[in-house]
C-alpha cells in the first residue's frame, strides 16, 4: 500500500490553504484595481511579470542557504510573514506604482519560501509517493483559491470597495501563520561546503530547466486572462463576469491537482507536463479568438486543467531530478529561471497586447508553449535521484 502524505504536508496544505484565500481575494481584483488608478496593459505586464519574476531572484539564494544551514522551517515562515505585511499596506496604495512596489514586495515572500517549503515537503514523502505529496499541497493551495475568488466576488457584490476587500485579504495572511505551530523542521544535515553553481545540477535537470524556461516565456500572468474576459462585457459584468470566470478556474484546478499528482507517479512527470504544455497552447489560441460567454467557460476551464497537469509536477519533476544533498539549491535555481523568463514574458505580453491588440498576446503565448512541449518530447529517458 502506497504510504500516505506526511503531517508536515498536511499543515503546509493548511498554511498554503489560508494564504491562498487571501492573496486569491486580491488577484482577480488587482487587474482591475491597476486600471482604476490609470494603469495600462503596459502598467498590468509590468506588474505581473516583475512582480512575479524578479522575487524569484531570491529563491536560488535562499534554497542554496537553505542547504548550507540544513535548515527549512524559519526561512518558510519568514516568507510567509513578509508577504502577509505587504498585504497589510496594499489598501492604503494611491497610484499603481505604489502597487507595483507592494505587490513585489509580496511576491519577495513567495520567493523566501518556496524554495526550502517544496523541499520541506519533497522530504516529508518518498520518491514514489512525491507527486501525491505536491499533488495534494497544490490541491490544498488551490481550494484556497476557489475559496478566495468566491469570497471577492461576495465582498463585491456585497458592496465592499476594493481597498476594504484587500483588508480582509491581509487579516487571513496573518491568520495563515498559525499552522506553523505544529510544523516539524526536516532532518537535514548542513551542506557548508556547497557551491552555488550550476555544476551542481544533474545535467538531466540542466535540460529540464531550459524547456522550463520556454514555457515560462508563453505562460504570462493570469492577469492577462482577467482583461482579456473583461473586454466581452460592460458596465457591472465587466467586474463580476471576470471573478466568477476566476473562480471557475482555481474549482478545476483544485479539483484535479491531487489526482494528476498522483497520475504523474505512475505514468512519468515528463509526459503529464508535456501534456500540460500542449494543452496550454491550445487554451492561448482559444483566449485569442473566443467572443462569447460559452467559449470564456470552456477556456477559463482547460485553464484550471493546464495548472493542475502544470503547476506541481513541474516542482515534483525538479525534486525527481535533483540530488537529495542540494534539492532546495535545484529548487531555488529552477524557481529563478522561470521567474526571470516571466518577466520577460508578462513584459512582451503587455506590449504587444498594447501595440497589437490582445490577440497578438496569446499567440505569442500559444506558440512559445507549443515549442516547450516538443522540445520537452525530444529530450531522453531521464534519469530520477533518490
Amino acid at each position: 500500500m502506497t504510504p500516505r502524505p506526511g503531517k508536515n504536508i498536511l499543515l503546509l496544505g493548511f498554511v498554503s490553504l489560508l494564504n491562498d484565500i487571501s492573496s486569491e481575494i486580491i488577484q482577480p481584483i488587482l487587474p482591475l484595481f491597476i486600471t482604476s488608478l490609470g494603469g495600462g496593459a503596459v502598467a498590468v505586464g509590468l506588474i505581473g511579470g516583475i512582480s512575479d519574476g524578479l522575487p524569484s531572484i531570491l529563491q536560488v539564494f535562499v534554497g542554496y542557504w537553505s542547504d548550507r544551514w540544513g535548515r527549512r522551517k524559519p526561512l518558510v515562515v519568514a516568507g510567509y510573514a513578509l508577504s502577509a505585511a505587504s498585504k497589510l499596506l496594499l489598501p492604503i496604495s494611491a497610484s499603481w506604482q505604489q502597487v507595483f512596489v507592494l505587490k513585489a514586495a509580496e511576491r519577495s515572500g513567495k520567493g523566501v519560501r518556496s524554495a526550502p517549503r517544496d523541499a520541506l515537503i519533497s522530504e516529508s514523502a518518498d520518491r514514489s509517493n512525491r507527486g501525491r505529496g505536491f499533488g495534494l499541497h497544490r490541491a490544498m493551495d488551490s481550494t484556497g483559491a476557489v475559496i478566495g475568488s468566491i469570497l471577492a466576488y461576495a465582498l463585491w457584490k456585497g458592496g465592499m470597495d476594493f481597498r476594504t476587500i484587500f483588508l480582509v485579504a491581509a487579516v487571513l495572511a496573518v491568520a495563515a501563520l498559525i499552522p506553523f505551530y505544529k510544523v516539524k523542521e526536516s532532518a537535514r544535515v548542513p551542506n557548508g561546503r556547497l557551491r552555488l553553481s550550476a555544476s551542481d545540477l544533474s545535467p538531466d535537470l540542466r535540460k529540464f530547466l531550459v524547456v522550463a524556461c520556454l514555457f515560462a516565456l508563453g505562460n504570462f500572468s493570469y492577469m492577462f486572462f482577467i482583461l482579456r474576459a473583461q473586454q466581452l462585457f460592460g458596465g457591472a459584468q465587466a467586474v463580476a463576469a471576470p471573478l466568477l470566470l476566476y473562480v471557475l478556474f482555481n474549482l478545476v484546478y483544485a479539483a484535479l491537482a491531487m489526482p494528476i499528482g498522483i497520475w504523474s507517479d505512475r505514468i512519468g512527470r515528463r509526459n503529464v507536463l508535456a501534456l500540460g504544455y500542449a494543452l496550454f497552447a491550445l487554451t492561448a489560441l482559444g483566449f485569442a479568438f473566443v467572443s462569447n460567454l460559452a467559449g470564456l467557460i470552456v477556456l477559463f476551464a482547460l485553464y484550471g486543467l493546464v495548472y493542475a497537469l502544470v503547476d506541481g509536477s513541474q516542482s515534483a519533476f525538479v525534486s525527481d531530478l535533483s540530488h537529495a544533498g542540494v534539492r532546495s539549491t535545484s529548487l531555488g535555481l529552477y524557481y529563478s529561471a522561470v521567474g526571470l523568463a516571466a518577466i520577460a514574458s508578462s513584459l512582451v505580453a503587455g506590449v504587444l497586447w498594447a501595440r497589437m491588440g490582445a490577440e497578438s498576446t496569446f499567440l505569442f503565448g500559444a506558440a512559445a508553449a507549443a515549442l516547450a512541449a516538443v522540445v520537452l518530447l525530444g529530450m531522453k529517458k531521464v534519469e530520477v535521484s533518490s
